[in-house]
């Protein structure tokens, strides 16, 4: 007679607190990146074309990356927003995007796409996460 498994003892194993570390990472860095290296490879390309082609289209849109500045809090925060998407905001930065065009009139759909794509990808860091350590 077959038993029945409880899903504890169906879940996998988590993974190692460095391989953690390595999957929150590249989750950072490469939006997708961890839910592709977890085997969850349709996750991943759509978190890869949803949140850079968010982040395209804030920065087509005139959209500011802003600098981490404490005299601005709020600024600070939507720098802490935009960084939040990786490596798509480091190239962003050294290519001289995002200086944004304050009098253009999609100037804060902009800064709202760029400011969303870096916490949704916080929200896919997270679930990469809760993936590695076999939570999903």
């Amino acid at each position: 007679m077959a038993t029945k498994s409880t899903a504890a003892e169906r879940a996998p194993a988590a993974a190692e607190p460095g391989t953690l570390v390595l999957v929150c990472v590249a989750a950072w860095a490469v939006p997708g990146a961890a839910h592709w290296w977890l085997g969850r490879r349709q996750k991943g390309i759509v978190f890869l074309i949803a949140l850079t082609a968010m982040f395209a289209i804030g920065l087509s849109f005139g959209g500011q990356l802003f600098a981490f500045e404490l005299r601005e809090p709020l600024g600070a925060l939507a720098a802490v927003a935009d960084i939040g998407l990786g490596v798509p905001w480091i190239l962003a930065k050294v290519m001289g995007y995002g200086a944004g065009h304050v009098t253009a009139v999609t100037h804060e759909a902009g800064n709202t796409f760029l400011i969303v794509a870096g916490l949704l990808n916080s929200l896919v860091i997270l679930d990469a996460f809760d993936i590695a350590m076999g939570r999903k």
